[in-house]
């Protein structure tokens, strides 16, 4: 690759941004990259209603980014290389992401670190990327840069999978019988950690052999067996094309192992959304839900969904309340599978191409992750929520920073355990694990606990003590965190990112507009109780508009028989069908011209919610309180 084209830099100086875009060049010098450059930013949740392919998403890569780039900007201006800071790729599994760089004309990627789940995309679909930034000033010098070589540095499994042209040719190769692992399947064994003998168990060792290893280590790279792969409307469509290209008309290996939801696109038509949004956003989505329809009936894939053969409802809480279980591989194209986590399991995010590898092998590429354990101890005293907790750590520079990677290629997950977690139901410890993602790691997995037990019992009939996984004696972990409760306040996200975290105290002057009591981590019967019993003889102060969304029709219907939901209403409060809805500006809740948010949600990205306004992550307590008061408010202040 020989520079032809112009170099974009990601710089946190919208003057500076706006100057390249008109075609000027900047003095990079010392000035900021923007931290956490995520998926959304990249291609917002609208656009990717449109499709799939580089033609249709180019145009509108990185609109509206830092509120200076506009439609056709960067597909227009020239530009070959963008170059990024820390954590870039943050947020959602959308492999659109890089297609979008792909179509705006990006042939290479630099940025000081990337997020896992975006890494592997730009792997998978072959789009060069280092973390050198040296390159930039090779390929000024007019050096003709062998980008490929990039791929020389990474691990073997990344290695192979580029020489073989992408991970379909790998898997077409593999099921051939023409490929071995890249790793060694004889190993000695040692104690492992939850994650690491969930993964050791389900290693494949090659054709015709039976899955298992003695042992697997932080770093390596394993195929390991799925149990359960799920993808919803808006993946469902370019997983399937990816996997007709490569396959045809093969079958789906373990249908029965499979499901999709219609979840993301089911509200976008409720009476309180916007005009603006059901314009631009419901006959696309209408369009990409018949695609993964279609794609049901035709291979056998069991459907939820609305008036579908399976209950409605978030395909992260369904996954929970229906599929997973102690000791499975989960995967779901959606950033937001280590929900499921919290059933001793370990689960997690993955891009299209890999779904549709997944679909077709029963196999998923992974990264051994380095494990960090978090003892939780002390009282929670009926007013601290998991919610408070999880921005607390994530937000930590520990994790903010990252400052357990040691390579560009590390993963990381967080290992939850001590007497506290008792104190906390399903619903409750979910959250934990469906926001380890928010600090830019692969997973959380919760350790043996009666919750777990209790819930799956509870739910589904079944006792699952003997498939708990428990770490053993002498495992070891990258660190180990203990987390007194006494010591954690309540905390909010404030707006942009997850990990920008702050003590409830030091905003309670932040006026608030519109609240938000929804989605995979806000809208359990845990959390729509919490908010409830904030909520009960009081009232909504006058100008703010309240939404409640049930993650599940179970919740809904759980809700519903004990007066929660008939409270909402009569507070004056939206309650909508559950769906993933405002989360990704897809239903009732969008933010108004103006507005404020205290949102249950677990993502603030600038728009995520499907327009601009701050948006600040707060737990259903806090969320209830804030409606009733008109800004952030502590509940016990009530």
């Amino acid at each position: 690759m020989k520079l032809t084209g112009r170099v974009l830099h990601l710089v946190d100086d919208p003057e500076a941004l706006r100057r390249q875009l008109d075609g000027q060049e900047i003095e990079v010098g010392e000035k900021a990259y923007v931290y956490g450059v995520n998926t959304d930013a990249m291609i917002s949740g609208q656009a990717c209603t449109l499709g799939y392919t580089p033609q249709i998403l180019g145009p509108y890569f990185l609109q509206n980014f830092q509120e200076v780039v506009g439609k056709d900007d960067v597909a227009n201006g020239g530009f070959q290389v963008i170059v990024g800071g820390e954590a870039y790729g943050s947020g959602s599994s959308r492999e659109v992401a890089v297609v979008a760089h792909q179509g705006g004309g990006i042939e290479l990627v630099v940025a000081d670190s990337f997020q896992r789940i975006f890494q592997e995309n730009m792997v998978y679909g072959g789009m060069p990327f280092t973390t050198d930034r040296g390159v930039l000033d090779r390929l000024a010098a007019g050096e003709d840069v062998d980008v490929s070589s990039f791929f020389d540095e990474l691990p073997p499994f990344f290695q192979q999978v580029a020489v073989e042209g992408g991970l379909m040719r790998y898997g077409t190769r593999l099921l051939a019988g023409e490929v071995a692992p890249t790793y060694a399947v004889e190993r000695p064994g040692r104690p492992l950690n939850i994650v690491e003998k969930i993964i050791a168990r389900r290693t494949w060792r090659g054709e015709g052999q039976p899955d298992g290893v003695a042992s697997v280590d932080p770093g390596d790279q394993v195929l390991t067996r799925a149990a359960f792969r799920g993808m919803h409307e808006y993946t469902a469509g370019m997983v399937m094309s990816l996997y007709r290209e490569a396959w045809g008309d093969a079958p789906v290996y373990r249908p029965d192992l499979a499901a999709a939801f219609e979840d993301h696109f089911v509200l976008i038509n409720h009476d309180t959304v916007p005009e603006h949004v059901k314009r631009s956003r419901l006959a696309p989505a209408m369009q990409l839900t018949a695609e993964m329809v279609e794609v049901c009936l035709r291979d056998g894939i069991r459907l939820h969904g609305p008036g579908r053969p399976h209950p409605a409802g978030v395909c992260h809480r369904l996954v929970v309340e229906q599929y997973a279980e102690p000791g499975d591989v989960i995967v779901l194209t959606d950033s937001h599978t280590p929900t499921a986590g919290v059933l001793n399991a370990f689960a997690f995010g993955v891009g299209s191409t890999a779904m549709a590898f997944a679909l077709r092998t029963g196999l998923i590429p992974v990264t051994v992750p380095k494990v960090v354990r978090v003892e939780v101890h002390g009282s929670a005293r009926e007013v601290l929520s998991p919610k408070d907790l999880i921005l607390h750590l994530i937000g930590d520079p520990y994790f903010r920073e990252e400052r357990w990677r040691e390579s560009p290629t590390d993963t990381c997950v967080i290992e939850f355990g001590g007497p506290g977690l008792a104190q906390w139901d399903v619903d409750g410890l979910s959250v934990l694990t469906n926001m380890t993602v928010e600090g830019g790691l692969m997973t959380g997995v919760v350790e043996p606990c009666a919750p777990i037990v209790d819930f799956v019992r509870e739910q589904r009939g079944v006792d699952v003590t003997d498939k708990l996984v428990h770490a053993d004696l002498g495992a070891s972990y990258t660190r180990v965190i203990r987390v007194d409760l006494d010591s954690v306040p309540l905390t909010v996200a404030t707006p942009g990112d997850s990990r920008n975290r702050a003590p409830l105290s030091e905003h309670g002057e932040v006026q608030i507009h519109n609240v938000v009591i929804a989605s995979c981590t806000g809208g359990s019967l845990a959390d729509l109780k919490a908010a409830a019993d904030v909520l009960r003889g009081r009232a909504i102060a006058e100008g703010v508009r309240v939404t409640v969304t049930p993650s599940s029709a179970d919740v809904a219907q759980r809700a519903e028989a004990q007066g929660i939901l008939g409270l909402f209403r009569e507070l004056g409060a939206v309650v909508s069908e559950p769906g993933c809805g405002s989360c990704i500006g897809n239903g009732p809740g969008v933010p108004l011209d103006g507005e404020t948010t205290a949102s249950t949600t677990n993502r603030n990205f600038a728009r995520r919610m499907g327009a601009p306004g701050p948006v600040f992550l707060v737990s259903p307590a806090v969320a209830a309180a804030s409606a009733v008061t008109g800004r952030l408010t502590d509940p016990r202040a009530l």
